[in-house]
């Protein structure tokens, strides 16, 4: 099974991260990590290669220091990589995104799909538009099961369960297909010392848009200044003020009572 699995690096979640005034994260001064949900993704794509034979590719688009999050997911276990690195690409959307790795993706065999199932996160913990992987099915034309808490692969047919508020739905598509998983999916290996020093000696494609073909990828259809999505104003988040404080003298209760009737919790 040859499976292809979306990665991306993101602001370390536990830094302090803040907004530029264009609307987009300042990353600098804040350390970069492979984000954890793709780290859970790369795990459920590993454990079905290692059930049934194949290969694992994981691609990223982003810019030269994503590399480091590529040898991150190489060392885990998967067996290359490929990295769409361009400037012009800098600010993009989830559309044009998603219409840059669809182009990634096909680009590895020639325009044919040399891939039975794509596997990513079900949203990044910095863009968090949850929109990739179903806007990544539509422009390869394949099935998309997305949000699953658990996945199994047998006889070419992919199923999976999605958890919801109203209770659990069973999924099923056949191969070739794409999924997102959730933090429920599987708990990510940590890379051991064998596979941090096998990572260095494994391949990596580095693409750049010239590289590509397809829609929406000229030059002047990518980049946050050509993006579908548009940021007016960047306003910081107010502080947090003080809480409120009940002595009870007897009357606590009602007090509080009435304090969470006023804030129409009860």
């Amino acid at each position: 099974m040859n499976i292809v699995v979306l990665v991306k690096q993101v602001p370390d979640t536990y830094g302090e991260r803040t907004l530029r005034e264009d609307g987009r994260i300042d990353r600098d001064g804040v350390a970069a990590v492979l984000d954890e949900i793709d780290e859970r993704a790369l795990e459920v794509a590993l454990r079905l290669r290692d059930a049934a034979g194949g290969e694992v590719t994981v691609l990223t688009m982003g810019p030269p220091e994503a590399v480091v999050a590529l040898r991150k997911a190489l060392a885990m276990g998967a067996d290359r990589a490929v990295h769409v690195c361009d400037e012009a690409l800098a600010g993009s959307d989830a559309l044009q995104t998603s219409a840059v790795l669809a182009a990634a993706v096909l680009s590895q065999a020639g325009g044919a799909a040399p891939f039975d199932l794509v596997v990513a996160g079900n949203e990044s913990t910095d863009g968090r538009t949850a929109a990739i992987p179903a806007m990544l099915a539509e422009r390869l034309l394949l099935p998309q099961l997305t949000f699953l808490a658990s996945v199994a692969v047998d006889a070419g047919i992919i199923t999976g369960s999605r958890v919801t508020p109203e209770g659990t739905t069973e999924l099923c598509a056949a191969l070739p297909a794409v999924i997102s998983v959730t933090e429920g999916s599987a708990q990510p290996r940590f890379p051991n010392f064998k596979g941090i020093m096998s990572a260095k000696s494994k391949p990596l494609t580095t693409l750049t848009l010239a590289d590509l073909a397809g829609p929406g990828l000229a030059a002047a259809e990518v980049g946050g200044a050509h993006s579908w999505s548009l940021v007016r104003t960047v306003t910081p988040r107010p502080l947090r003020g003080g809480g409120t404080v009940i002595t009870d003298d007897g009357s606590g209760g009602t007090r509080i009572a009435a304090f969470l009737a006023a804030a129409n919790l009860i």
